[in-house]
């Protein structure tokens, strides 16, 4: 009771027009978390206290909700087991604040299941992955996203769960989240201008087959394409085309970190095209976050 009054009193100070006092309320608020954030959203519904003071609470849901996401994106980036599911569920945050995270991760485990009831150990990765691209793109029609690429819808896994359309990156991204939870070694390399997986050579099998191949990759899969297969013959040439080195880093798998960092970047293009300012600002600033732990 004694918080509900603090947070009630400061409240009432919202629209104070001493610029000084609100800047302390503010910062005090703020300080409180989400948790103070149902209290600010039944006072902007039900005290009629005017624009400005509706205005700055609308504001104040925005810093306290961005802080959130920004405390939780330092959080993951410090820790030693960087769950890249975890990861993209904090950026979607940032967008959505309210989503039902337990319903995205029900969906993936539904999809999950789904492909475990068809794949053995006695496959070989090839006939898994066929397995795999069946389910994925046969039974819930996920697919690339050509039309609308640059959308932001396409960078938010629930979204992209929803709507079943995604960009290269965030469907190598839920596809590898569903593969390593089957033991598959499916892993994200970031290519430039793509992105694309690699299924890990565990046993290895192209040291006897394909010698030639130095990167411990048994194939690759083009998640944006339905899960084509190719090698790393195919990655030269990519590379080649576009005048970019040959460096071991496309084509090997990437870190977590990389991966999410990537995501905001895809995120920042496609806001500066529709021209939010602020939401580009905003996620520089968490984009900013992986430049001091790379």
């Amino acid at each position: 009771m004694k918080e509900y009054n603090k947070i009630q009193a400061l409240v009432r100070l919202i629209d104070d027009p001493d610029e000084s006092i609100y800047e302390h309320v503010r910062d005090t608020i703020i300080k409180e978390g989400t948790a103070v954030i149902p209290f600010l959203e039944s006072s902007w519904e039900e005290d009629d206290f005017g624009l400005l003071f509706q205005s700055r609470i609308e504001d104040l849901i925005k810093e306290i909700q961005f802080k959130a996401v920004k405390d939780d994106l330092k959080d993951w980036i410090e820790s030693s087991h960087k769950d890249l599911l975890t990861g993209a569920l904090i950026i979607v945050r940032y967008q959505y604040p309210n989503f039902d995270e337990e319903k995205i991760r029900q969906k993936i485990q539904e999809i999950r299941k789904d492909i475990w009831l068809e794949i053995s150990d006695h496959q070989t990765a090839y006939e898994k992955v066929r397995v795999f691209n069946k389910v994925f793109y046969g039974k819930y029609q996920f697919t690339g996203n050509s039309k609308d690429f640059h959308s932001p819808l396409n960078s938010y896994l629930n979204t992209v769960i929803e709507t079943k359309k995604g960009n290269p990156l965030s469907l190598c991204l839920l596809y590898s989240i569903i593969a390593q939870s089957l033991d598959m070694p499916v892993y994200g390399v970031n290519l430039p201008n793509h992105f694309v997986l690699t299924y890990l050579d565990e046993n290895n099998i192209n040291s006897v087959i394909a010698p030639e191949n130095k990167h411990g990759n048994l194939f690759y899969i083009n998640a944006f394409s339905k899960g084509g297969i190719f090698d790393e013959n195919e990655i030269t040439e990519f590379l080649n085309g576009l005048n970019k080195p040959l460096l071991r880093e496309y084509y090997e798998p990437c870190s977590n970190s990389a991966i999410l960092a990537r995501m905001l970047t895809n995120l920042i293009t496609a806001f500066q095209q529709s021209g939010s300012a602020e939401r580009v600002n905003e996620l520089v600033e968490l984009r900013d976050l992986f430049d001091r732990n790379f």
